[in-house]
C-alpha cells in the first residue's frame, strides 16, 4: 500500500471517507423502501434515476472544481482509466439495481445484511485469486461462517421475512460490489494518482445509459398519490448515498486494503438494520438475527485475518531490508 504520490490520500483520511460513505449508504435502502411503499416505482427505474441524479450532481461538482486539481490528478494512463470507468460503471449498475430489487423482495434488513455480508467473502476470495492476498486459516473460517449465515437466512426464515429470490438478488448485488472494490484496489495498488470524482461521474453515465431501456420497460415515471415525497426521496438518494458516498468510497478504496474496506462497510448493514426495525417496522425473527450474527462474525474474522496478514508482511519486509 505504497503512497509515493504527493497528492495521494493519506490512510487516515481514506478511512474517514469510507466511514462517511458507509453511513450514507446505510440510508439508501430505507429511502428505497419508502419509495416502494408510496409509489409503483420498480428497482430498475429507481436505480436509473439514482444514476441520473448522481450524474447531474457530479457534473456540477466537476464544473466547479479548480482546473489545477484536474491537472494534478489526471496522471492515469488511458487504458487503465478506460478499464476503471467501464468496470466501475458495469459493477455499480449491477450492485445497486440488484440491491434495490433485493430490498423490494425480502426487506431492507435482510437485503442489506446479505449484500454486505456476502460482499466481503467474495472480496476475500477474489483478492486471493487476482492479487495474491492470502486467506489463511482465519479467512477460510470466515468464509465458512458467512456461508453458514446465508444458509440460516434462506432455510430458517419464514416466507414473510426471508424470500430466497431476495437473498439471491442480494448475492448478485454483493458480486457487483466485490467487483468494484477489487478493481479499484487492483488499479490503485501502485499508489498512482487517480481522479475519483471523474471516474464516479463516468460510471454513473454508463449506468444511466445501460439502465434506460429496462427503466422504460418497467415504468420510468411512477404512479403515486405523494409525488412531492417521491421527488424529495429521489433527490436525497441521488445526493447523499450516491454522489457524495460513491465519490468518497472510490477515493478511499484506492488506498486502503480490500479486506479492510469490507470491514468498514459493515456500518451500512448495521445502520440499515436499525432503520428497518425502528422506523420501517420490519420484524427480526430468530433466524434473521442468527444469520446476521454469523455474517457479521465472519466479516469480523476477515478483519482479524487481514490484520495478521498485514503485520506478517511488514515483518517480512523489515527482515528483507
Amino acid at each position: 500500500m505504497s503512497n509515493s504520490s504527493e497528492s495521494a490520500l493519506s490512510v487516515g483520511r481514506s478511512l474517514l471517507y469510507l466511514i462517511v460513505a458507509g453511513i450514507a449508504w446505510g440510508t439508501a435502502g430505507a429511502a428505497a423502501s419508502l419509495i416502494f411503499r408510496i409509489s409503483d416505482m420498480g428497482p430498475l427505474a429507481l436505480s436509473f434515476w439514482r444514476c441520473v441524479g448522481g450524474l447531474v450532481l457530479l457534473l456540477g461538482a466537476l464544473a466547479l472544481r479548480p482546473r489545477r486539481g484536474v491537472a494534478r490528478t489526471a496522471m492515469e494512463s488511458r487504458g487503465r482509466r478506460t478499464a476503471r470507468i467501464l468496470g466501475t460503471g458495469i459493477g455499480l449498475t449491477v450492485f445497486q439495481s440488484a440491491y434495490f430489487a433485493a430490498v423490494e423482495a425480502t426487506g431492507l434488513a435482510v437485503g442489506t445484511v446479505v449484500t454486505l455480508g456476502a460482499g466481503p467473502v467474495l472480496i476475500a476470495v477474489g483478492a486471493r485469486l487476482t492479487m495474491g492476498e492470502r486467506l489463511g486459516r482465519g479467512g477460510i473460517i470466515a468464509v465458512t461462517g458467512a456461508l453458514a449465515g446465508l444458509l440460516v437466512l434462506v432455510l430458517g426464515g419464514g416466507a414473510a421475512e426471508v424470500r430466497p429470490l431476495g437473498v439471491v438478488l442480494a448475492v448478485v448485488s454483493a458480486a457487483g460490489y466485490a467487483a468494484i472494490t477489487l478493481l479499484t484496489r487492483y488499479l490503485g495498488r501502485d499508489g498512482g494518482r487517480t481522479d475519483a470524482l471523474s471516474t464516479t461521474t463516468w460510471a454513473f453515465a454508463i449506468g444511466a445509459v445501460g439502465l434506460l431501456p429496462a427503466a422504460l420497460a418497467e415504468g420510468v415515471i411512477p404512479h403515486t398519490d405523494a409525488p412531492v415525497s417521491v421527488l424529495l426521496l429521489l433527490v436525497y438518494v441521488a445526493a447523499v448515498p450516491t454522489a457524495l458516498a460513491y465519490a468518497l468510497y472510490f477515493a478511499g478504496a484506492a488506498v486502503v486494503r480490500a479486506a479492510t474496506v469490507s470491514v468498514i462497510m459493515l456500518l451500512e448493514p448495521v445502520s440499515a438494520a436499525v432503520i428497518a426495525v425502528s422506523l420501517l417496522g420490519e420484524r427480526l425473527t430468530t433466524a434473521i438475527v442468527l444469520g446476521t450474527l454469523l455474517l457479521l462474525a465472519a466479516v469480523t474474522g476477515l478483519a482479524f485475518a487481514e490484520a495478521r496478514t498485514a503485520t506478517a508482511e511488514r515483518r517480512r519486509e523489515a527482515v528483507a531490508v
